[in-house]
């Protein structure tokens, strides 16, 4: 595919993917400020509220694989363009809606587009970049974007709830999505006709895609509902069997959606395991220090999100430079486990942060490590995850990755959540004061979450081949 394309060329579609990426990247936080606004607006009650935010990880979380795959097998750059154009057009559907139903089943079809686009971009990127230094700068620079999009998220809905409407958070994608999309017909080259067409595996994409929606409900409504509950426990049990079934297709089908084979890929199996308890620990630090400054610490919805700017920083300055340089000096496992291993101790340190916290003696430490560490480990990582496979199935390692991180997020921000307001309530009903028992509760979930950072760090060091051979033998560096 990147033969015929120049050096700048490549760098120029680079910046156009991570572009279309970052759009979708956003659209899971910059919501999140301007749901107040929504209710208002709109007349939303407290319990139908926040079907503005699970509709979109419904969908998104249970058609990551799929998307993967359909680039896979019928193009990336078609698949691309296609999820671009409906994420697209639902945001323009999501900024006009006058009712609440308008406005949920368009953030569900907003969550289909971003899915392909997603899962597609990282096998284009892998694709355009074969060489193994070029490829992991790139690598670098779309990290930043997946690990510091959703912090940037939080600071763009403010500004633009607080400076022009909530509407906007939805319409300020349509000239991003235009602009994506009119610079990928020029710079991405056409789709390589397969040398032997697969038709795609309908039962398998019919039972992962309505299994993983089953979960990520599951999940999303597991604190709501109570996780012992009859529906908890019942769409846990759906999405388990929908699951089962899905690998026992696989196993005899004769062109599967995922071939079971990946699944003995080490690197790429070690990095979802990885990718699930880090991803618990990222969202615990970027949804609980956001509940903490704000409920404990007396913030407003701006000031939060620009307390995490400080992180953002230096992950940028780790991911777009001296990442790459890391990788290329030692390989993909070194910067992965200590990546890792100082995230966690920003974690560490976030949770001893007192009732009457500073923000510069108590949380921005915290907040330092976790920028350095993130933007250290999140290029090997993906790295780890596509480095395995063959080209013709990098969009199916690509969905499987963010499958396992989405879902690790969300199941990990469930049940931290959980953990915090079970402990939480344990001390209002004791007598405690309410703002220490917030403290207390929130504190919990930083621990956990540290200790699950940790325990992937030492997973990574152990079990991740540093320098793994390519599926090309031209190709003999780590990648």
């Amino acid at each position: 595919m990147p033969q015929n394309l120049t050096l700048r060329q490549r760098w120029l579609a680079l910046y156009v993917l991570c572009f279309g990426v970052l759009m979708i990247v956003l659209d899971t936080t910059v919501v999140t400020v301007a749901l107040p606004s929504i209710q208002a607006s709109l007349g939303f009650s407290e319990t139908t509220l926040v079907w503005v935010l699970n509709a979109y990880m419904l969908t998104f979380g249970g058609f990551l694989l799929l998307g993967g795959r359909l680039g896979d097998l019928y193009g990336n750059r078609r698949w691309f363009l296609g999820g671009l154009v409906v994420f697209t057009v639902a945001s323009l559907a999501c900024g006009v809606a006058q009712t609440q139903w308008l406005l949920v089943v368009a953030r569900a079809v907003q969550g289909v587009g971003g899915a392909v686009v997603t899962a597609v971009a990282l096998a284009l990127i892998m694709n355009l970049f074969t060489d193994p230094d070029e490829r992991a700068k790139a690598m670098g620079v779309y990290g930043f974007i997946c690990a510091a999009g959703g912090s940037l998220g939080e600071i763009l809905g403010g500004v633009l709830t607080e400076l022009m409407s909530w509407e906007w958070v939805f319409l300020i994608n349509l000239p991003i999505g235009i602009a994506v999309y009119a610079f990928c017909l020029k710079l991405l080259p056409e789709d390589a006709q397969p040398e032997q067409r697969q038709r795609l595996d309908i039962a398998g994409a019919v039972l992962v895609t309505s299994g993983l929606m089953a979960a990520v409900y599951a999940v999303i409504g597991g604190n709501a509902a109570g996780w012992a509950s009859t529906q908890t426990i019942t769409l846990l049990a759906i999405a388990a069997a929908l699951l089962l079934a899905f690998f026992v297709v696989e196993a005899r089908v004769r062109d599967p959606l995922m071939p079971l084979h990946l699944l003995r890929l080490r690197n790429l199996a070690t990095a979802n395991i990885v990718g699930i308890l880090w991803s618990a620990g990222m969202f615990a630090w970027f949804v609980i220090t956001a509940l903490y400054l704000q409920r404990v610490l007396g913030y407003s919805p701006l000031q939060v999100g620009l307390s995490f700017m400080p992180a953002d920083f230096f992950m940028a300055v780790f991911s777009l430079g001296l990442s790459a340089k890391l990788v290329i000096r030692f390989g993909i496992r070194t910067p992965l486990w200590v990546g890792l291993a100082i995230a966690g101790g920003g974690l560490l340190l976030i949770s001893q942060a007192p009732l009457s916290g500073s923000y510069v003696a108590h949380i921005l430490p915290g907040m330092l490590l976790l920028g350095i560490g993130g933007g250290m480990a999140f290029n090997p990582l993906l790295l780890a995850a596509m480095s395995d496979v063959d080209e013709s199935q990098s969009g199916l390692a690509s969905g499987i990755a963010n499958t396992a991180f989405m879902m690790g997020g969300a199941l990990g921000l469930a049940v931290l959540a959980s953990l915090a307001d079970a402990a939480t309530s344990e001390l209002l009903a004791s007598g405690s004061d309410e703002r220490d028992a917030l403290k207390s509760g929130y504190q919990l979930a930083f621990e956990i979450g540290a200790a699950m950072t940790l325990l992937g760090a030492a997973i990574g060091g152990v079990f991740v081949r540093p320098r793994p051979q390519a599926p090309d033998a031209a190709m003999p560096i780590a990648h």
